[in-house]
């Protein structure tokens, strides 16, 4: 702990420490606050302080009577790198698991068209997944190909894998993704797959992926329940010099040789 912190953070910090380390692991109840008191050598109101903190983020549950035990925190998702769903739930130390609503030929609507480069009414394959962790609903996504792409995906067995491995068995290769991410109320078909009601507030993430020289490759509407799932974008100094640099060569006028 850091000793020019005030105690209740102190104590925040070690108590958050524990629980992500395992060392107080989902589920248990955590120390009393007499044990607490005991342990670090002060008095009540820190304790409380530190208790309240976590209590409010979500990391313990309880209170009121009821003895607050560590509640299982919820994954974040990074956008700054290429994993698909399966890669980054098994990197979050969780069990992955898909079931396949729809794998079918449509035409396309005004919107996926616009973002695949197709006609409006096009032949579009689209294919809709529930996705899981530890057996339980985290994602509805409906994920829309270029016909040329997606008739691979159309016999392909995703129990196993992922749309990802599957384009790179073709040798489709993600390169770059444009991401929206807003709120939305449940659709009926969302709120039967995620155990919802209908209307009920989830986290939508709309993707368009493209190859290195821009080919679109997948328009996906992703919809997230909020208890499962929050986003986490990094920026960097780099990154906003480059898009200055890019900024002002794009602004520099031409100069006349005429």
């Amino acid at each position: 702990m850091t000793e020019n912190q005030p105690l209740h953070i102190q104590l925040y910090e070690e108590m958050a420490q524990r629980i992500r380390s395992g060392q107080w692991q989902t589920g248990q109840r955590v120390p009393s606050e007499k044990s607490l008191v005991a342990e670090f050598g002060t008095s009540r109101g820190p304790v409380r302080q530190a208790l309240a903190a976590l209590r409010a983020e979500g990391v313990i549950t309880g209170g009121r009577g009821a003895p607050p035990r560590v509640q299982r925190g919820v994954p974040s998702q990074s956008f700054g790198t290429f994993l698909s769903f399966t890669e980054w739930a098994r990197l979050s130390g969780f069990t992955p698991g898909q079931h396949v609503v729809e794998a079918v030929k449509r035409p396309a609507t005004e919107t996926v068209a616009r973002e695949l480069g197709v006609k409006p009414e096009d032949t579009v394959v689209e294919i809709v997944r529930l996705r899981t962790l530890d057996g339980e609903p985290a994602l509805f996504e409906r994920t829309s190909f270029a016909y040329e792409i997606g008739c691979h995906m159309l016999a392909a067995d995703f129990d196993g894998g992922s749309i990802y491995q599957e384009l790179a068995r073709i040798g489709v290769v993600p390169a770059r993704a444009r991401h929206v991410i807003d709120a939305v109320a449940a659709h009926p078909l969302d709120a039967e797959w995620l155990r919802v009601s209908p209307g009920f507030p989830l986290l939508r993430a709309r993707r368009t992926s493209t190859t290195e020289d821009g080919t679109v490759i997948e328009y996906a509407d992703d919809r997230h329940l909020p208890s499962m799932t929050t986003f986490a974008i990094e920026n960097t100094a780099a990154h906003r010099t480059r898009l200055i640099r890019e900024s002002a060569n794009a602004a520099t006028p031409m100069k006349d040789y005429a």
